[in-house]
């Protein structure tokens, strides 16, 4: 598993006029093609009575990357919008730039322009976050070593990202590699080897 780059946020927006000309830039973190289609619909259908939707988008797993001037001149608005995204080094990203026409041609270097500055406002409106590798494990703790257990997995960058309460607590839990090295010996310590902490599978988190 390698690490990646992609919007910090889900989703976010901002929106320019240029020469009377209002484009609106839609960012959000896609995890399949399904879902960047749905998004791009989604759009379309808010901004039905718009001049253009334009978009693009990659996807992480594939490096597959589409995208559509949906009307404006060939070359103009979704292959710049899509420029950015690589420029930026994103991946599992969307945006669509709606454009509302304001009566004054903006020429084609114009529009390339103006829909590359769409696509740029809609990735610092989402941000940029770096995702690596994290390990994902499981432990079973004692009801008394629990709220110990919690408050130190924060110090070891340590998520809990489940947890149930039977007759141990056993808590679903994710780091990266070198954290959970530390707060597996961490646990083994506090419990005195009563509780081991077992690998469960990978998965990716913040940097």
């Amino acid at each position: 598993m390698n690490s990646y780059k992609t919007f910090a946020k889900e989703y976010a927006t901002d929106s320019f006029i240029e020469k009377k000309s209002e484009f609106i830039s839609y960012a959000k973190r896609i995890y399949s093609e399904d879902e960047a289609k749905a998004f791009i619909s989604q759009i379309k259908e808010k901004h039905a009575d718009a001049s253009h939707n334009c978009y693009a988008y990659i996807l992480k797993d594939s490096g597959i990357a589409r995208f559509s001037d949906d009307g404006e001149p060939g070359g103009t608005a979704g292959m710049p919008i899509l420029e950015v995204l690589k420029r930026e080094g994103l991946t599992g990203v969307c945006i669509v730039v709606t454009r509302y026409f304001g009566g004054i041609l903006l020429g084609a270097g114009g529009l390339v322009r103006a829909y590359a500055k769409g696509a740029k406002l809609g990735v610092d409106a989402a941000g940029v976050m770096e995702f690596v590798p994290h390990t994902v494990f499981s432990v079973s703790v004692s009801y008394s070593d629990y709220e110990k257990i919690q408050k130190e997995a924060v110090k070891y960058g340590v998520s809990i990202t489940d947890a149930s309460f039977e007759d141990a607590v056993k808590l679903t839990m994710s780091a990266k590699a070198e954290n959970y090295a530390l707060f597996s010996s961490f646990i083994a310590d506090c419990t005195a080897g009563k509780s081991v902490c077992a690998v469960t599978g990978e998965t990716y988190g913040p940097a």
